[in-house]
């Protein structure tokens, strides 16, 4: 069930209970570079920022503290912590992708352990409306 997905933009879909979901504005980074840029030297994040393939993540050079969710194969949430700058995270052997937020944003879109969420890519957003 691999994920193909390339660097730019799309939505997170949040899928919450009742029927409800959350769509978030994300960027992708897939990409070596991408990813070790990740959100260096970036006062806020305007949305979500997916890292794939990732286990874990740090935030030395980061401004800001963030929310990071660690996702499985099937894009459930196997984990969310958030992280002041200058940290080491853990990483987590069943994560294939991580999410990351400003602090406080996942507990908001309802981001937490067990729930599901989608990624949408820009191409499949712009065909859909």
């Amino acid at each position: 069930m691999g994920r193909r997905w390339r660097d730019g933009r799309g939505e997170l879909v949040v899928h919450g209970g009742e029927g409800r979901s959350v769509r978030v504005p994300l960027e992708i980074a897939t990409s070596y570079r991408a990813r070790t840029k990740g959100l260096l030297g970036r006062d806020f994040v305007d949305g979500a920022l997916l890292l794939s393939p990732a286990s874990g993540v740090h935030t030395f050079r980061m401004r800001m503290p963030i929310d990071v969710a660690y996702l499985d194969r099937r894009l459930r949430v196997i984990a969310v912590r958030t992280m002041r700058p200058g940290r080491l995270g853990m990483p987590r052997l069943r994560a294939r992708h991580v999410v990351e937020a400003d602090a406080g944003a996942m507990r908001k879109w309802g981001v937490r352990e067990g729930a599901r969420v989608e990624v949408v890519a820009q191409e499949a957003v712009a065909e859909g409306g």
